[in-house]
């Protein structure tokens, strides 16, 4: 008997959860990152089909309904549910096309600001102390800065548009990337099996991206996600300041700038758009404190 289940104890394999299983049951635990998720998802499919979800061209002027109210205020009217703007723009379209300009925001920023932190990072991991240190000093200098005014002096000598303001925040956001990349590979290099794969004669970039890099994108990926909030922040900070997107471009920050005047006679002109980029970041910061519990073993629950 004990050999017929020994027999078929090893014909049945035992089924293990698979990675993408076993990440989404730690990540469902934090139901604020659920729902932050969820939110995250909502607004991307709202910058997606921004065209087909906005009831006119968010540039389109309206003169004969400047400054109407929402539809919930008296005086408000359903042909404008979230009311008009100063020029008589809709501000329902405006705050659609400019999810989709905020999340091309981010996204840009992040893939150009972690690439290059990334690849940095690896180089300061595997070359020698003298490069390291000159790298990681370079490096601390520019975090010694304010990133805000960091991002608005590069814009200053770039000229304000949308893309410098881009560029600007990758370049600021980099050296969190190099020094969070830099930290997981030191703390990688001396574990056996990066010893092993030296041992078996693999080169440098071998090492470097196919032997070390897979095994340091947990942090750098909870990074990514904390950083596309950030990148949403600063673009919207500097379109307020006039150095970011430019009118009549329907963007988050360049909409508060624009009816800021207005803020005791027409409060929601100001007030959609600062509780869009509210809830935007606040999704995304506990959409990234979820990856973080569940990509880091140390901390999930037993």
């Amino acid at each position: 008997m004990s050999d017929a289940s020994t027999t078929i104890a090893r014909t049945v394999p035992t089924r293990r959860p698979g990675r993408l299983k076993d990440f989404w049951s730690s990540f469902r635990e934090n139901r604020g990152a659920v729902i932050g998720l969820y939110v995250f998802a909502a607004f991307v499919l709202i910058a997606i089909g921004a065209d087909i979800l906005a009831p006119y061209d968010p540039t389109a002027q309206h003169r004969a309904f400047t400054l109407v109210p929402p539809v919930w205020q008296d005086g408000g009217t359903w042909q404008f549910p979230l009311g008009t703007d100063p020029l008589g723009r809709d501000m329902l379209s405006r705050l659609l096309h400019g999810a989709r300009f905020s999340f091309f925001v981010g996204i840009v920023v992040v893939v150009v600001a972690a690439s290059g932190g990334i690849m940095i990072g690896l180089i300061a991991g595997f070359a020698p102390r003298w490069l390291d240190t000159i790298i990681m000093r370079i490096m601390d200098i520019i975090l010694a800065f304010p990133s805000l005014l960091l991002a608005l002096a590069l814009v200053a000598i770039l000229g304000p548009s949308l893309i410098n303001a881009m560029i600007a925040i990758a370049l600021v956001l980099q050296p969190h990337y190099v020094r969070l990349t830099r930290a997981s590979v030191l703390n990688e290099r001396g574990k056996d099996y990066v010893v092993s794969a030296r041992v078996a004669g693999a080169g440098l970039l071998r090492l470097m991206f196919i032997t070390v890099l897979p095994n340091c994108l947990g942090p750098i990926i909870v990074q990514a996600a904390l950083s596309f909030s950030t990148a949403i922040l600063d673009a919207a900070a500097l379109g307020f300041l006039g150095m970011g997107a430019q009118p009549p471009t329907p963007e988050w920050g360049t909409m508060l700038a624009e009816a800021r005047e207005f803020i005791l006679r027409a409060w929601w002109v100001v007030t959609l758009p600062g509780v869009a980029i509210l809830v935007t970041v606040l999704a995304i910061n506990l959409m990234g404190d979820g990856l973080r519990d569940a990509l880091d073993p140390k901390l999930k629950r037993s």
